[in-house]
């Protein structure tokens, strides 16, 4: 089942790689045109036309899947609130969802087979657990001497991994591992009627340890080869149910624990490898860029890949309060803000698009980041988002100083916006040398609102 889960993942994450890379050397201008002579593949087929009948395909594929979303967004009434790129690329064809639901189905019906040739009394969770608790309460002692309870999690472990198969928490109505019978089950292990039990119990452990040994793995091969950092709806479900598990099973999701750092890493593994392979940022010249090529194909291609980076980053900082803030500056900021989106917004014209750009930007970063700062000075990797955000203000005064006093309000305007932006990262130093630059009086009116 992992496998035909990751073959799915690994498909949609190669089809937005491919319509990336077809949209790239549309808009580069550097498509060789050159006349090369014809090669061909194993089947006799010229390689260069197939080729290119599959970026066609592709192409047709993809305006339509957008279409489709677009025209969702209108009859929701999301149209307006919407920028390109921040929707997630998951539709599937009927072929493709047909032979998955096809292969999981086969792969269900031989799960079922796996303990037929095993005695009734022992191929199931019920059937083990009332051996046990025959024992556990005939022979308490002796029970406790043998070290049972430590074998029981081993015992269950391919039981409720059997019963797992078809969980994954990454999908939408997935069922709460709480909820199914191999939890329900054990919850009450050792349990006695009108009799408490006690915090010393040998047994108490028994879920948190299943948890660990079973739910944990299961959760790091789907963090590592499933899960997609560009979904944001998988996002949320993935960070959800970790800091449920957190809040839910102290004793075992902590640090110093074996299996957790292990899914930890798997998370950060995965994070690493998107920001290494799956982003990419094109560059154009301002003139490509201008208000007057809104339409234009290379206009729309740099602002959906700006926005998808965008999405990217709220997803990054949905693991605060699970991955350390260095480790999530180290991605979010030095791997993601300063690698790539700061060249988008340096390529972006000064003014209303690039303050609100910088404003959704700055909504994703946890205010925890900046609320314990002291002094007057932002965190050091936010210096080079600062230093363009001082260079729009003075860019902003310069087209203004030969406008008409209209033009002169609305950069003045502008310019508090960008003064209440670097207040909002604790860049106080920036924000009172902007106010101070351009004479915006009464600073501390401007922070709030007034």
């Amino acid at each position: 089942m992992h496998q035909l889960y990751k073959l799915r993942a690994a498909r949609l994450v190669q089809r937005r790689q491919d319509d990336i890379k077809d949209e790239s050397s549309e808009y580069s201008g550097h498509s060789s045109k050159a006349t090369v002579p014809p090669t061909h593949d194993a089947f006799g087929r010229d390689k260069a036309l197939f080729q290119e009948h599959a970026k066609l395909r592709r192409i047709a594929e993809r305006e339509a899947r957008r279409a489709r979303r677009r025209q969702a967004r209108e009859l929701s009434g999301k149209m307006a609130e919407h920028n390109e790129g921040l929707s997630s690329d998951d539709e599937e064809t009927s072929t493709d969802i047909t032979n998955y639901n096809i292969e999981r189905e086969r792969i269900l019906a031989e799960t079922k087979k796996v303990f037929e040739d095993v005695l009734d009394d022992f191929s199931g969770v019920d059937s083990i657990k009332l051996r046990f608790e025959e024992l556990r309460l005939e022979y308490y002692s002796h029970y406790r001497e043998a070290y049972i309870a430590l074998c029981l999690p081993r015992l269950f472990n391919p039981l409720v991994r059997l019963q797992l198969i078809p969980w994954n928490p990454l999908e939408a109505k997935c069922p709460e591992f709480e909820n199914m019978l191999w939890f329900e089950s054990l919850l009450f292990y050792g349990c006695e009627e009108q009799k408490e039990l006690q915090k010393d119990d040998v047994d108490i452990g028994l879920l948190p340890a299943i948890t660990e040994k079973v739910i944990l793995p299961k959760l790091c091969v789907l963090a590592e080869h499933v899960w997609d950092p560009f979904s944001t709806s998988q996002t949320s479900r993935l960070v959800a149910f970790v800091k449920r598990l957190i809040g839910g099973y102290p004793s075992v999701i902590h640090a110093e624990n074996k299996n957790t750092q292990a899914l930890l890493k798997c998370i950060l593994m995965r994070l690493r490898r998107t920001l290494d392979e799956d982003v990419f940022m094109p560059l154009y010249s301002k003139t490509v860029l201008d208000n007057k090529n809104k339409n234009s194909g290379p206009y729309l291609f740099f602002q959906r890949q700006f926005w998808s980076c965008v999405k990217l980053l709220g997803n990054i900082l949905q693991w605060h309060g699970i991955l350390s803030n260095r480790v999530l500056q180290e991605l979010a900021i030095d791997s993601l803000l300063n690698r790539y989106m700061l060249i988008s917004l340096q390529s972006t014209e000064c003014g209303e698009d690039g303050i609100k750009k910088s404003k959704r930007i700055i909504t994703c970063f946890p205010k925890q980041w900046f609320t314990s700062l002291k002094g007057d000075k932002t965190i050091p990797q936010l210096e080079n988002f600062c230093r363009y955000l001082l260079h729009s203000a003075t860019t902003i005064y310069r087209m203004s100083v030969t406008g008409s006093d209209a033009d002169k309000r609305s950069a003045r305007e502008q310019m508090k916006q960008i003064i209440k932006l670097l207040a909002s990262i604790h860049a106080v130093d920036h924000a009172v040398a902007v106010a101070n630059e351009h004479s915006v009086k009464d600073i501390k009116a401007v922070l709030e609102g007034k």
